[in-house]
């Protein structure tokens, strides 16, 4: 029997990449998107696709109740994706565009884990794949909004995997550093919106910070294509016993591991050169 899978944020990255992947491996993939127009792109390529806002608990409900119509009333996996970036000083977000950072990277992913889980308790049997980051390991400045959801949400993963220890299903988190993607361009949209640049003491370094979003290239040496995900996706599913964490690309691994090892201040100092 094929393996069905449910994928948030699928419009383009890393959930689209792995929703095809997956789908050419055989499994039975619902995608989602928040947006119509992208659930008909996604279509048009062949596969599964619903409408799913994870900032709108009425949509999310709607959309749960309709993978399982399609998946013929059984959903295997949970592979929570769809985030975006808000950057901006601390001191500069506003606290509801905060609200809405939490809503769509941490409160949707829980209300939509809350619906599967209790399907797969039903029928004894499950996998909860969250798609974190290495922000959720570290911080870096300027990206205090992003940076707190993915905090969150390794603590909410966390800790529902040591509530599920006696039980078949198994919670794993994947924590991407840089991954080639539409994240910026989204991120710049966000900055561009809610943030007052021109009014702000950090206005000089939000220049920068626009730089680096606009540019068409990747900003980093170490940004990997989306199939570094989707190996450990695979991995997550495919194996008797996933694992609890798998990094994804160097920076996580040499910040993951100089977290444990170096002084706060000297990995402040480090963090902060790589703003």
């Amino acid at each position: 029997m094929k393996k069905s899978i449910l994928i948030t944020g699928c419009s383009t990255g890393i959930g689209l990449y792995c929703a095809k992947k997956l789908n050419e491996q055989g499994f039975n993939v619902i995608a989602s998107c928040r947006k119509q127009s992208d659930v008909d792109k996604l279509q048009s390529l062949g596969l599964q696709c619903i409408q799913l806002d994870l900032a709108n608990s009425q949509s999310i409900v709607q959309a749960f109740k309709q993978a399982l119509e399609l998946l013929n009333g059984r959903l295997d996996i949970l592979f929570n994706n769809g985030a975006y970036g808000q950057p901006g000083a601390v001191e500069d977000l506003p606290t509801n565009v905060l609200r809405q950072q939490f809503e769509t990277n941490l409160f949707g992913w829980h209300e939509l884990t809350i619906l599967a889980l209790k399907h797969m308790r039903q029928i004894n049997t499950g996998r909860i794949i969250q798609n974190s980051s290495v922000l959720g390991l570290i911080a870096l400045p300027y990206r205090g909004a992003y940076n707190a959801s993915k905090f969150a949400l390794e603590g909410l993963t966390d800790t529902l995997r040591m509530e599920l220890k006696d039980t078949n299903i198994q919670v794993s988190l994947i924590e991407p550093g840089p991954i080639k993607s539409q994240f910026r361009i989204n991120a710049l949209k966000a900055f561009n919106k809610y943030i007052d640049a021109d009014n702000s003491y950090h206005k000089d370094n939000y220049l920068l910070q626009q730089q680096r979003l606009e540019k068409p290239t990747k900003t980093s040496a170490f940004t990997l294509e989306p199939e570094a995900v989707y190996k450990c996706l695979y991995h997550a599913i495919e194996s008797k016993k996933a694992k609890p964490r798998y990094y994804v690309t160097f920076p996580t691994y040499i910040f993951g591991y100089l977290k444990r090892f170096i002084s706060t201040n000297m990995l402040d100092k480090l963090l902060y050169k790589s703003k």
